[in-house]
């Protein structure tokens, strides 16, 4: 049991250079344009113009699971804070 100590604080060090990169999706909906919004108040949405769909998550909203590559979602926190923008 004295030999497996040391051994956990070695793979707690354990380098987290050789994980994969999170996979990158492309920008097929212009999101890019809007990720400014991500960290200010959900109220923010009203004062900007999008002109294609759009789908406001909030919490403990049911979603569909259907992908529109069109489509920008912004997730709102519990907080009403823009937590973050994604196609889909």
């Amino acid at each position: 049991m004295r030999h497996l100590i040391p051994l956990l604080f070695l793979a707690a060090c354990a380098s987290t250079q050789d994980q994969p990169a999170a996979p990158s999706f492309p920008d097929t909906c212009g999101v890019d344009a809007y990720t400014y919004l991500v960290g200010q108040p959900a109220t923010a949405l009203e004062r900007v113009l999008i002109m294609q769909e759009v789908r406001v998550i909030r919490p403990w909203t049911m979603v569909t699971m259907d992908y529109r590559a069109g489509r920008i979602n912004f997730k709102i926190s519990d907080q009403d804070m823009i937590a973050d923008v994604s196609c889909g």
